[in-house]
């Protein structure tokens, strides 16, 4: 993405430059997020699969409950550290 300057943001009102920077701070998060669902994904499936050969396009029972209980921890994990940042916040 490329970089706005400092003189084009300065040519524009303050609701602009507000509506501007909201969306650029919107899109920076939905690229987090989707970069931690990447790396999650990832990281679920090397764990859950390693040392198998894939020999078709579905999971067997066992990496079935493997990638089940990674996604119940990664989504336990960031449950509690959105509470403790919202506990933080008050």
């Amino acid at each position: 993405m490329s970089q706005i300057s400092q003189t084009a943001l300065a040519s524009l009102d303050e609701s602009s430059r507000k509506d501007i920077m909201q969306f650029i701070e919107s899109e920076n998060s939905k690229s987090k997020v989707q970069m931690s669902i990447h790396n999650f994904t990832d990281m679920c499936f090397k764990k859950c699969n390693a040392n198998k050969p894939i020999t078709s396009g579905t999971l067997d029972s066992s990496e079935e409950q493997c990638l089940t209980n990674c996604l119940n921890r990664f989504l336990d994990t960031n449950i509690k550290v959105v509470q403790a940042l919202q506990g933080a916040q008050k």
